[in-house]
């Protein structure tokens, strides 16, 4: 079957299947390329309804179809990677339609910056839980993964923020999930429709598995791994919430076209205090005792980041002013000395409190400061340019990483653990020495306040060695944090890269309730099959890139 032949007299929108649009359709930011056999940019729900009908129909008649929804590719799980047919949004389907008093109504492709702006120059809100790819993900993404990021602590991850959601489901029709009451919820229950079979079936599932559904939540600060069953009934508020599956569920349930989200009014005055940390047995206390304080954020960056952000800190300037430019290039200065003196800390640690004026502002960094007194530890305040300078490094420490160390890829295969702050003197030496096993430079980067790392291993992914050793790290590093009861992954999804290591965190009950809510919801698979549900390790070794080594002669070059 001629799929672009077929698809085009039902859509208004756009189909692509040219060579240069596959090979860039077939990467995200993860360690895999698998290529679509088509691009489809609809250019409404309508678009998508058609699209999904006809995948049905096809399916129906034996046909190998699927579709998976893209919005921005900054995923680094795989999770909107397919050899079939790719759904993307950002073409067409990126507009704002409404921004009020304390939400916003957007379609999934709009990317994230455009969104802030339009919803700063309304009334001054935004909404928290964008991640570091800020400035390059879109809306549909982050709902897609359950994002969260530098914010989190204090605002919690993107489940919190979703109001309601337009979703094609896998018959072709639309529905609108949001929280319903309990006469609601027997209303849509008794619809002879997709939608009626959805809650029905979803009900019973929650109904008879109540117990261990409640034991298997995860106890962490942040979860994207699998459903999150545990939170579709809110008994405080007497509510059934299916938006609470499709947040996180990376496009596997339905095809989102539209999103309700809530709006908060951050807290308007800032204070970081910067810790040079060189002695990582401290970081427990640290932590701890600066939590204490409540900051806005806290976040990390290690040697190896920083040594990066001292050498290529020009990168940050490119598309500033003079005035900025000269402004951030001077802060720049203490990083480029500290490594020409060798002086480069192991970890470096921003705490950032925001509050109602300055002075409540500096005042909890400065007692956050006085608390470390006694650790021996370096602090600074950065204020200002020295501001904007750290957190430069912090966002964009992946984007470094990916444009600057040549010959190696930086890969994210154990990219978003988190544990409990608690734990770390007992976790952090395991984890250390299971990498130190192996020859790989890593950097390691996150939100050091809820326990979140983001490590980032290079590598030389046309090296057999290297190869093998994601394979054998990955299990490893995903068992010490089953032993300590975390989740592997905190914010990033499950995609292809996590998805088949689900049931060294959750029992087989839990993994077969995972398997029929996805039958619940896409009886016919047709919704980016094998994430979440049906991964497997010859998924992650088929789909790793095989990059063509380079001739001696261009290696010199």
């Amino acid at each position: 079957m001629d799929l672009r032949v077929a698809i085009a007299p039902l859509i208004k929108g756009d189909i692509q299947n040219d060579p240069e649009t596959l090979k860039k359709f077939s990467r995200d930011t993860s360690i895999f390329e698998r290529k679509p056999s088509l691009i489809v940019s609809p250019k409404d729900a309508d678009d998508v309804a058609a699209l999904v009908r006809f995948a049905a129909e096809a399916k129906a008649r034996g046909e190998n179809i699927s579709l998976t929804a893209r919005a921005a590719g900054t995923d680094m799980s795989g999770g909107p990677l397919t050899d079939s047919v790719v759904v993307s949004f950002t073409k067409y389907m990126n507009a704002m339609h409404e921004v009020g008093p304390d939400f916003a109504i957007a379609e999934p492709g709009i990317y994230y910056r455009d969104f802030e702006k339009l919803t700063i120059a309304k009334n001054g809100s935004i909404l928290p839980p964008y991640p570091a790819s800020r400035e390059m993900c879109a809306l549909g993404g982050m709902i897609a993964d359950n994002a969260g990021g530098e914010l989190t602590l204090r605002y919690g991850k993107m489940d919190a923020y979703v109001q309601e959601l337009d979703v094609v489901l896998a018959d072709g029709s639309q529905a609108t999930f949001h929280a319903l009451s309990a006469p609601d919820l027997e209303t849509k229950k008794a619809e002879q429709t997709l939608e009626g079979e959805i809650y029905r079936g979803v009900d019973e599932l929650l109904t008879k598995n109540r117990d261990v559904i409640a034991a298997a939540r995860p106890n962490v600060t942040k979860n994207s791994a699998g459903y999150a069953l545990w939170n579709v009934i809110d008994p405080e508020r007497g509510t059934f919430d299916l938006t609470k599956l499709i947040v996180g569920s990376q496009g596997t349930l339905g095809i989102i076209t539209k999103a309700r989200v809530s709006l908060v009014k951050t807290k308007p005055h800032h204070a970081m205090l910067v810790i040079f940390l060189s002695d990582m047995g401290k970081l427990p206390e640290i932590v701890r005792r600066v939590r204490e304080f409540g900051p806005e954020s806290f976040e990390s960056y290690d040697d190896h980041t920083f040594k990066l952000a001292a050498r290529y800190g020009y990168e940050f300037l490119k598309h500033l002013n003079f005035k900025q430019t000269l402004s951030l290039a001077l802060a720049f200065l203490p990083e480029v000395w500290a490594l020409f003196t060798r002086r480069v800390p192991q970890l470096v640690l921003l705490a950032e409190f925001a509050e109602d004026t300055d002075e409540e502002a500096q005042s909890k960094a400065h007692k956050a400061q006085a608390a470390l007194a006694d650790l021996s530890v370096r602090t600074q305040f950065a204020l200002g340019t020295m501001e904007k300078k750290y957190w430069k490094i912090r966002r964009e420490s992946f984007a470094l990483l990916r444009k600057h160390v040549h010959g190696l890829h930086a890969a994210p295969f154990i990219d978003d653990i988190v544990v409990h702050p608690d734990d770390y003197p007992r976790f952090l030496p395991e984890l250390n020495a299971l990498l130190s096993q192996y020859d790989l430079m890593h950097t390691i980067a996150g939100h050091i306040g809820d326990a979140n790392f983001h490590i980032i291993p290079l590598v030389n992914l046309s090296n057999p060695a290297h190869r093998k050793a994601i394979m054998e790290l990955t299990p490893k590093i995903y068992e010490l944090v089953a032993k300590y009861k975390g989740s592997i992954t905190g914010e990033h999804g499950d995609g292809i890269i996590r998805t088949p290591f689900l049931p060294m965190m959750y029992s087989p009950k839990i993994l077969e309730l995972f398997a029929e809510t996805k039958r619940i919801f896409d009886p016919q698979n047709i919704f980016n099959p094998g994430k979440k549900v049906g991964g497997t390790l010859a998924d992650i070794e088929r789909w790793m890139m095989r990059p063509v080594p380079l001739p001696p002669a261009v290696k010199q070059a």
